[in-house]
């Protein structure tokens, strides 16, 4: 008997309900620090979303050079909350 059979048997529930369950947590978590990162991201910037950014430097509101790396991260994360997002409604 494993870690996660001994588990469910302790919580009485069945052993894949525990695995889907703690994923969930962990996708659940794994968003909320996304959403928190994206967030820091829009607020240093003024902005929603990655477009929004793009367009302020293309407008010239903001520096491209002040933007460069924050660019690619805020696509990054928002690339992978869609990811999280898609995974939790999967479960």
């Amino acid at each position: 008997m494993g870690l996660i059979d001994i588990a469910a048997n302790e919580l009485q529930i069945n052993s894949n309900e525990l695995i889907r369950e703690s994923v969930r947590a962990y996708l659940m978590q794994k968003l909320s620090k996304v959403e928190t990162e994206i967030f820091i991201l829009a607020k240093k910037h003024g902005v929603k979303n990655v477009f929004e950014l793009d367009s302020r430097v293309k407008e010239g509101f903001i520096s491209e050079q002040d933007a460069y790396d924050d660019y690619f991260a805020f696509d990054n994360l928002e690339a992978d909350r869609d990811k999280i997002k898609k995974l939790l409604k999967e479960l």
